[in-house]
């Protein structure tokens, strides 16, 4: 009897999530085929890596990156970039419909989408768990809830077993998305809007792989949506300060009123989008510093045996010797 691992078909590999889920992956010897678009953008190279080329629009890919595959974890996802509904719409909702016809019919046993927390909006009264009511904000939100429905759909038919991942605000070496705040708040630029109450969740992309495996293993996880969070949330407030030390500067300390901001960013979008500029300020960012984003991960640790171990402060060590040592921020 062979003790080979089965194939797992990865989607979103040249990306900063689904990258580390391979490379994982590949270090317990599991054989991984992954979807890209340019394979050129992989950023590893192992026998047990095979790659298709393509998108999450090609039937055809995608029938080549499924066939044989026991496991698919989906991450490929158009995020927090601007753009039209309908853009949204093509990649997160019907790239994913795609995606389950093409595992359905290749008999994949376990589908795992990567969702994310933000199909819950603002989770005033928090921490809010996997049953707390849906609220998407933006496009982005709105079309990863509409690819869970999508997932929930696939689930009442019984033909394959479906988990739903929801990771919180995802961080860690080699991320790119928070070398901005590292380098603003390094040279004393940051500036905080507003009262720095609202808590933030973070998770350290070693721990949401972890949590991804055992939505992978873990034979209970069918069926069920997971949100995977790092040890603890914390406010805002709290969470830059921890940035702050980990550049060695002090946190900030002038806030500017959300409010005049808020009326500021509309006036930049009202202002620029027009004539097709990308406005300087948004509204969508500035969401940052207002909504509340405090979850529980109890049924992850319950179901699942997930127990996130790194907390914000040697996270933020972590990223910002990485960010050093490549040469991306001084000091």
């Amino acid at each position: 009897m062979s003790d080979a691992k089965p194939l797992v078909a990865v989607t979103g590999a040249t990306g900063f999530t689904g990258g580390a889920l391979v490379r994982a992956l590949l270090a317990e010897a599991y054989r991984v085929r992954a979807l890209a678009r340019d394979r050129r953008r992989l950023k590893t190279d192992h026998p047990r890596l095979e790659s298709i080329t393509g998108d999450l629009a090609d039937r055809q890919a995608l029938g080549a990156l499924v066939r044989g595959a026991e496991l698919v974890i989906h991450v490929a996802a158009k995020f927090r970039t601007e753009g039209p509904l309908e853009q949204f719409v093509a990649v997160n909702h019907q790239g994913t419909v795609n995606m389950l016809e093409a595992a359905r019919s290749a008999g994949v046993r376990r589908f795992v989408y990567c969702s994310t927390i933000g199909v819950h909006g603002d989770v005033r009264g928090g921490p809010a768990d996997e049953e707390f009511p849906f609220d998407p904000r933006d496009n982005y939100q709105t079309t990863k809830l509409m690819a869970e429905d999508a997932c929930r759909e696939e689930m009442a038919q019984g033909k394959m077993e479906i988990v739903i991942a929801r990771p919180c605000g995802i961080y860690g070496p080699g991320d790119l998305r928070m070398l901005k705040m590292f380098r603003l708040l390094s040279h004393r630029g940051f500036l905080m809007i507003g009262d720095g109450k609202p808590n933030y969740h973070p998770v350290y992309i070693d721990d949401l792989v972890e949590g991804f495996l055992a939505t992978m293993r873990v034979p209970e996880a069918a069926g069920e949506a997971f949100i995977l969070g790092g040890p603890r949330y914390l406010p805002l407030a709290d969470y830059v300060a921890a940035a702050a030390a980990a550049v060695g500067v002090p946190a900030p300390r002038f806030r500017l009123p959300y409010r005049v901001m808020n009326s500021a960013a509309w006036a930049c979008e009202t202002i620029c989008r027009p004539v097709g500029m990308q406005p300087p300020l948004h509204r969508r960012r500035l969401r940052f510093f207002k909504h509340n984003r405090a979850f529980s991960i109890e049924k992850a640790r319950r179901i699942l045996g997930y127990l996130p171990r790194i907390d914000i402060e040697e996270g933020f060590r972590r990223t910002v010797a990485q960010y050093r040592s490549d040469g991306l921020l001084s000091g």
